[in-house]
């Protein structure tokens, strides 16, 4: 099923850069069938923003600053969102913005049965990020731009694999596991993104779980024949801890 999305944009909170990759993610979850962007736009700030809209059909709501200090940006933005939502003519929300103010927003929306997407950067404050159900880092976005470009990967801006990560993974694997140990990966991934919306192994410098999987040494992976016969299936195990192995010399 094709879902179809409402993307919003807060351009006050969102750099232009990479508006184009951005879309490419967005698409591969849905059809982005509403987009806007919201922002002061006789502010000269947004001005590197107007060359994308027309390239990216990408519709601008003028929003005024009524108060200094305040962000009215926000409110609109919000406002859109419920009026998209009692208008049926969506199953999900993109809300791209950096701010945790649209944390609630994400929560109501969820509540109301939406699927919701989150972009930003990685300064996102963790609550807006668990409010959505994917969350997806902006400077993924722009790595992955820059290695197209330069047709090669670079490995200096990627996070570790911390022991926190790996648990993640055990865990999850040990709760959808038949008896057996083995898990199907796909069941294992969409439980994590449900655990933590922001797990990505491209945060890691791998474009799928299976290779980032693969490179932990804690597990072993398995190829199976689907029942259809079209496509193989990939379970995975945590690894049997060997006994360490008993020395025969007598001690005198």
């Amino acid at each position: 099923m094709n879902l179809n999305f409402a993307v919003l944009i807060d351009g006050d909170n969102i750099p232009s850069a990479h508006v184009h990759e951005m879309m490419e993610e967005i698409a591969k979850y849905g059809n982005p069938t509403i987009k806007r962007i919201y922002g002061d736009w006789t502010n000269p700030r947004l001005g590197k923003w107007k060359s994308m809209l027309l390239e990216n059909a990408i519709t601008p709501i003028q929003q005024y600053g009524y108060t200094t200090g305040k962000n009215a940006t926000d409110s609109a933005m919000i406002i859109d969102a419920m009026d998209i939502l009692y208008s049926n003519k969506v199953n999900g929300f993109c809300l791209v913005s950096s701010d945790s103010d649209f944390t609630r927003l994400a929560t109501r929306l969820r509540e109301a049965g939406m699927q919701v997407i989150g972009i930003g950067e990685k300064k996102t404050p963790n609550p807006f990020i668990v409010a959505c159900d994917k969350f997806i880092y902006i400077e993924i976005l722009k790595k992955q731009a820059k290695e197209s470009e330069n047709d090669q990967s670079e490995k200096s801006n990627v996070d570790k694999i911390t022991n926190k990560d790996i648990q993640l993974i055990t865990n999850t694997i040990n709760d959808v596991s038949h008896d057996d140990g083995w898990a199907f990966l796909g069941d294992v991934g969409s439980l994590i993104q449900k655990k933590q919306p922001n797990f990505d192994p491209r945060n890691f410098g791998f474009q799928k779980l299976t290779p980032l999987i693969k490179s932990i040494d804690k597990f072993e992976i398995e190829q199976r024949d689907s029942p259809k016969g079209k496509y193989k299936l990939i379970y995975v195990k945590i690894k049997e801890k060997k006994s360490p192995k008993r020395s025969n010399r007598k001690q005198n």
